[in-house]
């Protein structure tokens, strides 16, 4: 066993950097470099005049193919109601003319009617069953015209998401904090041109901290992750474990992360 004693700087164990989603100009900053900030809480605000006059243009573009969609809608159930009317006067018509041409056969049987006066009543009786037959098809069609209503009202969904898709970019105009923790800094000024995905501010997670340090080359094949170190501080040692074990060397030397496996200091800063 070797005991290297060496001296360590506390870090955040994460540094978070935040970056713009959508591009725009900077209208004011609102966290303040070093204070502590909740998850959601508003770093900056961004604004984008074009971005909002898309939006605007795409509000009225949906909202005229509603009034679109619901005409075609207003046009079928019509359609559809108009064609049931005639099936359903179209079936009582053949159900009549049924009755009066059983009726004509009996009686021309009992000779009070002639064989012409049958053949016109079977001539209108056979009319009219091809005519609800032809009726019953264009009822049969409506049902397509049902899967096509489907088909609109899912147009219609999807328009209207894209339009909350576009609303939801004008809430990325609000930089918001993606984590708890300490703003390090914030990189632009009021007015200045940000582009998407710019990096804009950085946040240090302060929930647990590291301790990074610098080894000699010596021991390079022989610091290893996972080995256990200790930290003396205000007359009390702590426990630590190391994460990660950098190869290149530099001035002679190597850095290593250590974070505490157990209980920390209350005052590590």
């Amino acid at each position: 066993m070797e005991y290297v004693d060496v001296e360590g700087l506390i870090q955040p164990i994460l540094t978070i950097i935040v970056n713009a989603r959508e591009s725009g100009s900077v209208d004011r900053i609102v966290g303040e470099e070093g204070s502590l900030l909740q998850k959601g809480d508003t770093i900056l605000v961004l604004e984008n005049p074009d971005l909002i006059h898309n939006i605007e243009e795409q509000r009225d573009d949906l909202e005229k193919q509603l009034i679109s969609f619901r005409e075609k809608e207003i046009e079928m159930e019509q359609k559809s109601l108009t064609l049931q009317q005639q099936t359903l006067q179209t079936n009582y018509e053949l159900a009549r003319l049924q009755k009066s041409f059983n009726l004509d056969k009996e009686e021309y049987k009992m000779g009070i009617k002639s064989k012409a006066q049958l053949e016109v009543a079977e001539d209108e009786y056979n009319y009219n069953v091809k005519k609800a037959k032809l009726q019953r098809e264009s009822l049969r069609q409506d049902f397509v015209a049902i899967i096509r209503k489907d088909l609109i009202h899912n147009d219609r969904e999807r328009e209207r998401k894209k339009y909350e898709r576009a609303c939801e970019r004008l809430d990325n105009l609000v930089i918001k904090a993606p984590v708890a923790g300490q703003l390090s800094f914030v990189k632009v000024t009021p007015g200045q041109q940000v582009s998407s995905n710019q990096g804009i501010a950085e946040i240090k997670v302060l929930d647990q901290y590291k301790i990074h340090t610098s080894l000699s080359e010596y021991y390079i094949d022989r610091i290893t992750t996972g080995l256990p170190a200790t930290i003396n501080y205000q007359g009390r040692k702590y426990p630590l474990r190391i994460t990660k074990v950098v190869p290149e060397v530099k001035d002679r030397t190597f850095d290593v992360d250590l974070v505490f496996t157990g209980e920390m200091p209350d005052n590590v800063r």
